[in-house]
């Protein structure tokens, strides 16, 4: 017959080979190589610095559906205001927020690709860029304004980032140029389980949907032209096997833990 001394000694046995195994299977885990990990690595280890060339950077241009800030100012600032509505005056503080959905004002690109502005009326903006649409209302704006400035910006420049990044989100970007680097670094970069080897990139262009994969751990990077984001882009890092692995560790190990806890109880109790 077991005595409760006995017993204490299995269980005290049990769970040294219980934490023993735990600390075998977490140092599986450990053991990913460091060059699937690194960023930007070079394709010879020569030793001699690689220069490459910088793609030119990516400008968007309106498309329908975008909403646009259209800040006008002149040597006549009574007359400049009635082209900046004060639901506008807004439009800086939306645009900081923490959250990207926030309402904004500004002029909708409608289908027909125009924007409506007061007295000068509908102005076509489609497939221009910024600084060419403020040039163009600037002109239109002659005949009401002394020297007017113009400055247009795009509202609802959003990318996306899913997966295994620390902080997955949707995010704004007030200056409408950001790289893929950058966009992982407002998400606060790849997790340890994350691959490196193959960021997916979905584009919308052309009514289509665009999927490239580029691979992070290589220099080539640079030149891809995914590198550079446009709006709507959507990254998503994929898991790595140890993501899976350790979830099914946890599963498994589950069981063996309540069963543990329920033996060391039954102990505890027993007179």
């Amino acid at each position: 017959m077991l005595t409760k001394r006995r017993i204490t000694k299995i269980c005290d046995h049990f769970l040294v080979h219980l934490i023993a195994g735990i600390v075998w299977m977490a140092s599986l885990d450990s053991c990913t190589s460091t060059k699937k990990l690194t960023y930007f690595q070079a394709v010879t280890n020569t030793g001699i610095e690689d220069t490459i060339s910088i793609v030119e950077s990516f400008i968007p241009t309106i498309k329908k559906g975008d909403i646009l800030s259209v800040q006008v100012s002149s040597l006549n600032a009574e007359a400049s205001n009635y082209f900046n509505p004060p639901s506008m005056a807004d439009v800086s503080s939306d645009i900081k927020t923490s959250n990207p959905l926030a309402r904004t004002s500004g002029y909708l690109v409608n289908t027909d690709g125009t924007i409506k502005l007061p007295l000068i009326g509908q102005v076509t903006v489609t497939d221009l860029t910024n600084s060419k649409a403020s040039e163009l209302i600037r002109i239109k704006l002659e005949p009401y304004l002394k020297e007017p400035t113009v400055n247009v910006r795009n509202l609802n420049f959003k990318i996306s980032v899913l997966g295994e990044v620390t902080r997955p989100a949707l995010f704004s970007i007030p200056n409408e140029q950001i790289s893929l680097p950058e966009a992982l670094g407002l998400a606060g970069d790849l997790t340890i389980y994350a691959r490196r080897d193959n960021i997916l990139i979905i584009r919308e262009e052309n009514n289509k949907r665009v999927f490239s994969r580029l691979d992070l751990t290589r220099r080539d990077v640079f030149k891809s032209p995914f590198y550079s984001l446009h709006p709507n882009d959507v990254i998503y890092v994929e898991p790595g096997k140890a993501r899976a692995t350790s979830v099914d560790r946890a599963y498994q190990l589950a069981p063996i833990f309540i069963a543990a806890l329920s033996l060391i109880a039954i102990i505890a109790t027993r007179p």
